[in-house]
């Protein structure tokens, strides 16, 4: 097996509970925080995203936990495009899984800087105070991770479990006081149910898309082939139930008239029945929530830049190590990057431009889930013919399918920019290719 040549040294595995706060916390995170306000225009119908977003995501982590059974390695879906495609298609995968890496840091700090504003409005009031604020986080984040894998996976573990705690206040405060009035129409709006379902299962697959960054720091991972399956299945249950649950109680406590301009949606909720208290509380666990989910996807954005150069894929410069052995120039260009999108898109506003940088990752990480499903059927092709073959390509299929359906949920302009993104990486593969 892969893991026998690991150093004897345990210290730097990352067992099952810290491989599950690492697909938990990079999962929620800035999504759930900020989804109220971006499903309140949808109405009730909005809200039954959520359940398909979640068996999608079931679908996709039982077809990872598959490919991870095939090839354990770092890199998770840049590792397994690249063993069944080949390297054109993994160079795709990687760049573009990057690119959401990225996107979805940019995204998680503005929603951070949101839930800050409740203590210290004048951050939010001024543009410019927002993006001192979002960069100086992110340059944070991007330190801790250079300093060393154990500084990272311990504060992960902590910081997954405090941001589950005000999801659970938030649950039992909107049950005990909820008020069924505040419940808005089935379907608001003048889509066709069918396109609502699309757009908000593109949208509410943003507070889904981490699970799968449990599967890229493999090489690191006590047992992945058993580990990584065990703790995907489990992620996906744990955020599945905390999701439905906690945005119907936000719907039961405030008006979606009201929750459709909130940047702070749960402090908003919590104010409607604790006053300025409430609202502290639930920020605060925002914020940690929302940093445990900027680690975990600086985490997977290093590993996963690693792990193409490995392959010869990316500069050979993306190989270089600290002396704790992380990817430290994966991490300096990955944080000049999200500076970049940030400096970019401030001038949306803060709505505006989470929203974007949440369609924009959660568009390339469909991509790598499909690519994924597509990969899977070229090893189908040398497995012995029977029923657990037949299940295999149903599943494949069913992902494949699902994938493609939240893609087109995400509209034209989302998919434009990821194509233009995707044309910019192109050089690069040249470059580099052998």
């Amino acid at each position: 097996m892969k893991n026998n040549n690991k150093n004897s040294s345990t210290h730097n595995e990352i067992g099952f509970w810290r491989g599950w706060s690492i697909a938990v916390g990079c999962a929620i995170g800035s999504g759930v925080f900020m989804m109220p306000t971006l499903l309140a225009p949808y109405g009730l119908l909005g809200l039954t995203g959520w359940l398909i977003a979640g068996g999608g995501t079931l679908l996709v982590a039982l077809s990872l936990s598959r490919l991870v059974r095939r090839i354990p390695k770092i890199g998770g879906p840049y590792a397994y495009v690249q063993a069944g495609l080949g390297s054109f298609a993994g160079f795709l995968i990687a760049w573009t899984y990057w690119i959401a890496c990225i996107a979805a840091v940019s995204g998680i700090a503005i929603a951070f800087v949101g839930y800050l504003g409740v203590f210290i409005p004048h951050i939010t009031e001024s543009r410019v105070l927002s993006l001192l604020c979002a960069l100086a986080l992110i340059w944070t984040i991007v330190a801790l991770n250079i300093r060393s894998l154990e500084s990272s996976s311990r504060f992960q573990v902590v910081s997954t479990l405090v941001k589950i705690l005000p999801l659970l206040f938030m649950i039992v405060l909107g049950f005990t006081y909820m008020e069924p009035a505040n419940l808005p129409a089935s379907n608001p709006t003048d889509l066709h149910p069918a396109a609502l379902l699309a757009t908000v299962t593109t949208l509410v697959m943003w507070s889904f898309v981490g699970i799968e960054t449990a599967t890229v720091p493999a090489d690191n991972m006590a047992q992945p082939e058993k580990t990584i399956p065990r703790v995907l299945v489990a992620a996906v249950f744990t955020i599945l139930t905390i999701y439905l649950l906690v945005s119907l109680a936000i719907a039961l406590l405030v008006p979606a008239e009201e929750l459709m301009n909130s940047p702070a949606p749960f402090a908003l909720a919590a104010s409607k029945v604790m006053g300025p208290a409430g609202a502290g509380l639930i920020t605060m666990g925002a914020l940690v929530s929302t940093l445990g989910s900027l680690n975990a996807n600086t985490l997977t954005a290093g590993n996963v830049a690693l792990a193409a150069a490995k392959d010869n894929l990316l500069p050979a410069q993306f190989k270089r190590l600290s002396a704790s052995g992380t990817p430290q120039f994966a991490y300096m260009v990955s944080g000049l990057f999200i500076s970049a999108l940030l400096f970019l898109n401030y001038t949306k506003g803060l709505i505006a431009a989470f929203t974007f940088m949440a369609m924009l990752s959660t568009l390339s990480t469909l991509m790598a889930y499909a690519f994924c499903a597509v990969s899977e059927f070229y090893f189908l092709k040398s497995d012995p013919p029977g029923p657990e073959r037949n299940r295999a390509v149903g599943l494949s299929t069913a992902t494949f399918l699902y994938a493609f359906f939240a893609i087109y949920g995400a509209g034209w302009e989302i998919v434009f920019y990821s194509f233009m993104l995707i044309l910019i990486g192109m050089p690069i593969y040249a470059l580099v290719r052998k």
